[in-house]
């Protein structure tokens, strides 16, 4: 990481932007339990959070030791709902965002229909519109470092001054894969021992955000770009 000024703060949302890791964890454990796969809320944490969704699904298949391709409509359903009753900013986002003087954008695991849902329900998409990358985009998801490259490429980016910003171990582990510097949120759901590592500063208060970015880089670098032919395709 070169200690000139970052020009791209790549942002996750789940988690980051909004507040819905505590709806969908909740949700995710209830219906796998009933569905005969009984794992707690934090196992969905650590199992899920930060994958993609077609990650997701091949993992509750084998799970379960079966096909369960009424998972996805089911799934969404409910979180949906959920999002629309109950889903808020992240606390202390806004004004983040506000205060940083950096080319921003947003690179989820998530589809690109429910990045936009959520940015738009929490009045945060106008922030973003056209700058959102989602891990359908490229052939492999979190924690591969396609996402991440493809976001620095199409924003005109090197990755090596690229900031990352993620509350996920996938995700702090794609950053590193893609040779970025990343800021791991622990304000949330995530326990700060999921994020550290090499070339990850942690942090539990979006408050402290933009002098995060502008910071000279900690001292355990991240490793070289394991670089990946980028394509269209599902993620995985």
């Amino acid at each position: 990481m070169t200690e000139e000024a970052p020009q791209l703060v790549i942002l996750d949302c789940d988690g980051v932007l909004v507040d819905s890791e505590k709806l969908a964890v909740e949700i995710e454990s209830e219906m796998l339990t009933a569905m005969g796969w009984p794992l707690s809320p934090l196992d969905v944490l650590e199992r899920f959070v930060g994958r993609s969704d077609a990650y997701t699904l091949q993992q509750i298949e084998a799970g379960l030791g079966r096909r369960a391709p009424e998972w996805p409509a089911r799934y969404a359903e409910r979180l949906t709902a959920a999002f629309r009753a109950h889903l808020r900013p992240v606390p202390g986002v806004e004004a983040a965002l506000d205060a940083l003087r950096v080319p921003t954008c947003v690179a989820s695991s998530g589809p690109h229909e429910k990045i936009r849902l959520t940015l738009g329900l929490t009045g945060l998409l106008e922030r973003f519109d056209g700058r959102i990358f989602s891990a359908t985009d490229v052939a492999r998801g979190k924690p591969a470092p396609d996402l991440f490259l493809h976001a620095a490429a199409a924003m005109g980016a090197d990755p090596s001054a690229c900031v990352v910003v993620e509350d996920s171990r996938a995700g702090v582990e794609a950053a590193r894969a893609a040779g970025m510097r990343s800021l791991g949120f622990a304000g949330g759901l995530t326990p700060r021992e999921w994020l550290e590592g090499p070339g990850t500063t942690v942090f539990e208060d979006m408050a402290d955000l933009p002098g995060l970015v502008t910071a000279p880089p900690p001292s355990g670098r991240p490793p070289a770009p394991r670089r990946a032919p980028l394509r269209q395709g599902e993620a995985g």
